[in-house]
């Protein structure tokens, strides 16, 4: 998921540095809603943690 994340910021950036700016604050918007759903599963598998008996 965070890959994911990576390659809405990359498309952002080309997109902005191109002057399409629809495209460009569709992209980020997408990896910003990517990136903190990443976080949130990274926070809780640390919370969970590898609990096996």
């Amino acid at each position: 998921m965070l890959r994911w994340t990576v390659t809405f910021i990359i498309l952002a950036i080309i997109a902005g540095v191109f002057g399409f700016g629809g495209i460009a604050a569709g992209a980020a918007s997408i990896a910003k809603v990517l990136f903190f759903i990443f976080i949130v599963l990274f926070i809780v598998s640390l919370i969970r943690g590898n609990k096996r008996v």
